[in-house]
């Protein structure tokens, strides 16, 4: 996973040289400005050759896990690889100064590591701790760190420079990233992403078939949908003015 990082910060440097120049059309200006798409063209490159590459193995693999895997236990792999992913969130939540959030996360990832049985019961949730996103990109955010142009990432999806930054950020924040070699670790550390891969693809099926199938353009329509999302999280952090301790703890 740190090797992706490093892939990731590569190819956000490569594309420095790839924009697109500025229409000159009031019209067309707007939107592309409205977009803040300027690798435009690339992106889309990006997205036909995700799109094929998904058809022919990601999709095939995650229908056929829906197939075989009943539903509770996808449910139970989605809530273990939530909780493995908490540290990440957690320090994020320290980084972008919201210690309640922080405390929450943290809550989550002792209860669920230990009375959800590894994490693969969502025990937190019923205790008042429900899951929150977190990530990097969402704290440099928080920081006042414009998102930069948006991008499409090969076999990773949508992103913008600053969240693609944050990404291999978040690879240097996980302690799963770590572990020592020997005793299964490594092997596990691989599966654990493949799974979250495969899960994540499952979880989607039907929303992204839809998609392909009713959009009139199914690269625009992700590309507002990730910008409107990933501002609507951002805002929801900066505004969560929460006091450090809970209510029940007075």
């Amino acid at each position: 996973m740190a090797l992706r990082g490093c892939l990731v910060a590569c190819g956000l440097l490569a594309l420095s040289a790839c924009a697109d120049p500025k229409p000159t059309d009031p019209e067309a200006l707007a939107e592309y400005e409205e977009a803040h798409d300027p690798y435009e063209s690339l992106n889309r490159k990006m997205y036909g050759l995700t799109t094929t590459v998904d058809k022919y193995t990601t999709r095939p693999v995650a229908k056929a896990y829906v197939w075989a895997v009943p539903r509770p236990v996808r449910q139970a792999f989605g809530n273990m690889i939530q909780t493995m992913n908490e540290p990440v969130v957690f320090f994020n939540d320290v980084g972008a100064g919201k210690p309640r959030r922080a405390g929450d996360s943290f809550a989550r990832w002792v209860i669920n590591m230990t009375a959800g049985l590894g994490g693969f019961i969502d025990v937190a949730k019923y205790a008042g701790f429900p899951h929150h996103d977190n990530d990097a990109g969402l704290t440099l955010a928080t920081w006042g760190i414009s998102s930069g142009p948006y991008l499409f990432l090969p076999m990773m999806g949508p992103s913008s420079l600053r969240d693609g930054i944050g990404y291999g950020l978040d690879q240097g924040l996980s302690p799963w990233n770590y572990v020592p070699r020997g005793y299964g670790l490594v092997t596990f550390n691989w599966a654990y992403n493949m799974l979250g891969i495969i899960n994540g693809r499952a979880d989607h099926l039907n929303d992204l078939d839809q998609l392909q199938r009713d959009a009139l353009d199914p690269y625009a329509t992700i590309r507002s949908a990730y910008q409107q999302q990933r501002k609507a999280l951002a805002d929801s952090i900066k505004n969560d003015h929460r006091a450090t301790v809970p209510a029940w703890y007075n």
